[in-house]
């Protein structure tokens, strides 16, 4: 078994479903369940293996408590902090993307199983 977003899954489960003319899919309920997903979900392409993966979305992950807390720490109130707040979170999504890809290019230039240029760091140390 393979525990993924805290339920247990088998390494693969496999359905067969419809995509109708709108590109529309239907998740079958024991995925949609298993995933526990809700009203959204993010939709990778992984152009790579040619395939789209659906997980849930996790709201935390829009850095909203980090921001504002930012914001006030800065001066910010009102309706200014709401307008910065805004403007600042509208910048979040391209600069987290931005890092994704910069992230996969380099993965992209790396050779072997990286293990080599990580060994430094959890090797035992002698003072």
């Amino acid at each position: 078994m393979v525990v993924h977003y805290g339920r247990e899954l088998s390494p693969m489960e496999v359905k067969r479903i419809r995509v109708s003319d709108k590109r529309q899919i239907t998740i079958p309920k024991n995925f949609f369940e298993k995933l526990n997903l809700g009203e959204e979900a993010d939709c990778i392409f992984d152009k790579d293996r040619g395939e789209i993966i659906i997980r849930p979305h996790l709201k935390d992950d829009d850095f909203s408590e980090f921001i504002l807390a930012d914001l006030i720490n800065q001066g910010y109130g009102g309706n200014a902090l709401l307008s910065e707040f805004k403007r600042m979170k509208k910048r979040i999504r391209p600069a987290v993307e931005r890092m994704i890809e910069e992230a996969d290019q380099t993965a992209a230039q790396m050779k072997g199983t990286g293990d080599d240029e990580i060994s430094e760091i959890f090797a035992d140390t002698e003072d």
